[in-house]
């Protein structure tokens, strides 16, 4: 580290070295090419400058007679303005051109320690590449040993550093575990009343919000303090429990579909699918389950397994899956019904019987009660 501090390379420079030392080991070649250049083109025998300059008078004496004339004259003066420019671009080289051995001697010292430090810190075959990735190593390293330096004084400013983050992190958390509490009283109380209209009126959930104390950095996720509980109880007086252990398929349907319902304003699915969600209801119930399916669906697609008409009922589109059997293989398909085909299966569902008049005549009722329920 102190050789390379010593040196104290820069990115680029080696190539500036090569460039001027090719220039300084070469001042006696480069100061004959150019007199000779010089001595060709404005020399006392003859210059090139005063018979352009002689030929560009002898032209406009024609200016004004010949446009075609004209076009060449300027052309010529362009082409000996030009030359006049390069002209006086040798004489000040030739005059800057002085050879400077002790600038030539320093040059081939830097060089000569440049290329000893490559030859131990460098890495890989491209020289230029392992001078430039040295120099980078050789920054970080400094400012890893810069952090390093100070001893008991740097280590009390990180902690008083880490003590101004740790306070902004616990205003942050605890103020977002306040946002959350309040959030889930209301989410709760919609999620309960959703659940009365869907046959459950003795049903609750409740949105437990298990906060940590915060005094210790390791109780901190990138979510904040908080674990979120969702408990759920069927009837009044029991002790509500985890969800997932204490519902059954059905009313975890149901709970589901009054989740959806509530958070669709706010947070919308594309597709939502429903199995059992009619499970153990019917009659009004089963209508209310159905008329909250619908609402739903104005927000997203919703797919329905059902075998209960007073659900099927609000569907948009009513699909019914048959099973076909021709000898040893079994076929299943789905067909798309009519509307009047719709009625006679919603007649089917209600009694098992689509030729009966009175189920047909429920079936009717019930089409015509969705029909008038989303026209109002």
């Amino acid at each position: 580290m102190a050789a390379f501090k010593a040196v104290n390379p820069k990115v680029g420079e080696l190539l500036d070295i090569e460039a001027e030392l090719k220039r300084l080991s070469s001042v006696d070649e480069l100061q004959q090419a150019v007199s000779q250049a010089l001595n060709l083109l404005d020399g006392e025998d003859f210059s090139v400058s005063s018979a352009m300059a002689g030929a560009k008078r002898a032209l406009d004496h024609g200016a004004g007679k010949d446009s075609q004339l004209d076009d060449i004259s300027e052309s010529f003066g362009d082409a000996l303005y030009g030359y006049q420019e390069v002209l006086g671009a040798l004489h000040r080289y030739l005059s800057a051109l002085d050879a400077d051995p002790i600038r030539l001697e320093h040059l081939q010292e830097r060089k000569s320690a440049i290329n000893s430090l490559i030859k131990k810190f460098g890495e890989g075959s491209d020289r230029e590449i392992a001078f430039v990735q040295m120099i980078d190593r050789a920054r970080e390293s400094a400012d890893r040993i810069a952090d390093l330096e100070g001893g008991e004084d740097r280590i009390t400013d990180l902690e008083r550093e880490l003590q101004v983050v740790f306070d902004e992190l616990s205003k942050a958390a605890h103020a977002l575990s306040e946002e959350r509490r309040a959030t889930a009283a209301i989410l709760q109380s919609r999620i309960t009343s959703e659940l009365r209209l869907l046959a459950m009126p003795h049903a609750s959930v409740i949105v437990e919000v298990d906060s940590k104390s915060g005094s210790n950095i390791s109780e901190y996720s990138a979510s904040g303090l908080d674990d979120i509980n969702l408990l759920f109880t069927s009837h009044e007086g029991a002790q509500p429990g985890q969800i997932t252990k204490v519902a059954s398929g059905g009313e975890l349907s149901r709970v589901m579909l009054a989740i959806e319902v509530v958070l669709a304003a706010v947070h919308q699915v594309p597709t939502y699918i429903f199995d059992e969600v009619d499970s153990g209801v019917g009659g009004k119930a089963a209508i209310e389950v159905g008329r909250r399916l619908q609402l739903l669906a104005k927000d997203a697609q919703v797919i329905v397994v059902t075998h209960l008409a007073q659900v099927a009922v609000w569907a948009d589109h009513h699909l019914v899956v048959r099973k076909s059997e021709g000898g040893s293989v079994s076929i299943s398909d789905v067909v798309a019904l009519s509307e009047s085909e719709r009625s006679v299966e919603i007649a089917r569902m209600l009694s098992g019987q689509e030729e009966s008049a009175t189920a047909q005549e429920h079936a009717r009722e019930l089409l015509e009660m969705v029909r008038e329920s989303v026209i109002s």
